[in-house]
């Protein structure tokens, strides 16, 4: 249903997506669904964690599930329409929980779920230009109806500008050479497409990535991503505003796919654990085991963290 993918992407032989939930059987223990609670599923993507929760609600139970691209709603709410009235499907952006949420007459959560993974529907689909392995536009927007776009970072920002989104949102060591060469090409002829800009990559720094797992346009991709989405910024709103919304015992799970990510998750969560607020149910990350990326080579970044809302800071 959801196969999540990050920063490291796939290899050519790993093209077709195998639709697995990332961490699901983990998800579903620290999550901990009971009949009749109301799940928050703050990521749809492909539905996989969402269709478990159900079955553990039931009777009685809901699932909040927003999804900001269309596309993905509406093939996910189709795929999932055998569960009717125990979703509640939202095409919108998980920053706007409060507002979801009070809209519905929606008072607490009994948990709630952040899977930031990119949905397969998206990195499988060469016309959303999010893949390097796979030529379309260079687009990358969650939500096609923004504005801003990845061909327009490339084609319309300063070098500086360039390097330091590679370099913040990357973490790509060679940045500056990235940036320059991208500017250089340019100017002969404007970058529409992911594979001119993956091939303009791989001749700037293709040979120091030599004999590693990772693409060389692995790191400016999800750089790109990351700005075009304000991904970061996303992420962070809307995990520390959905805490408050959980109930005394309630539940939150995060899956993030790189350190910046976590990093965010790690900070919130250690916070409010000092205010007492939040206890945290997982010391370390918990990881994929071998087993899961053998069979969904596409999960072996994910990062799961868990944390318990104390019971008396119950409430909005």
């Amino acid at each position: 249903m959801k196969c999540s993918i990050r920063s490291s992407e796939v290899k050519d032989s790993e093209r077709i997506c195998l639709h697995l939930p990332v961490l699901l059987d983990e998800v579903v223990e620290f999550l901990d669904p009971a009949a009749g609670d109301i799940i928050l599923d703050a990521t749809l993507g492909g539905g996989g964690h969402t269709k478990r929760i159900a079955e553990k609600i039931s009777p009685g139970g809901k699932i909040i599930a927003i999804e900001k691209d269309p596309e993905t709603f509406d093939k996910t709410k189709k795929e999932l329409s055998d569960l009717g009235n125990k979703i509640i499907f939202v095409n919108g952006d998980f920053r706007d929980i409060k507002e979801i949420l009070r809209e519905r007459g929606i008072e607490k959560l009994d948990g709630a779920l952040f899977d930031l993974g990119i949905s397969s529907f998206q990195i499988d689909d060469g016309g959303r230009g999010f893949s390097f392995l796979r030529d379309g536009p260079l687009d990358m927007r969650f939500d096609p109806r923004q504005a801003l776009k990845a061909r327009d970072v490339v084609n319309r920002f300063s070098p500086v500008e360039i390097e330091e989104i590679l370099r913040q949102y990357g973490e790509e060591r060679h940045a500056k050479l990235v940036a320059k060469k991208i500017v250089l090409s340019r100017k002969r002829k404007r970058i529409e497409t992911t594979g001119e800009l993956a091939a303009i990559i791989v001749d700037a720094v293709g040979g120091k990535y030599r004999g590693q797992f990772l693409h060389p346009a692995a790191r400016t991709f999800q750089a790109l991503r990351i700005f075009v989405n304000s991904e970061l910024e996303a992420v962070e709103k809307a995990v520390a505003e959905t805490i408050p919304l959980l109930a005394g015992g309630a539940r939150i799970c995060v899956i993030s796919f790189h350190s910046l990510e976590d990093r965010i998750i790690k900070n919130i969560f250690r916070n409010d654990a000092k205010k007492n607020v939040l206890h945290i149910l997982t010391k370390k990350p918990v990881i994929p085991s071998d087993k899961e990326i053998r069979e969904n080579s596409r999960s072996r970044s994910a990062k799961l963290r868990a944390a318990e809302k104390v019971n008396n800071h119950e409430g909005i």
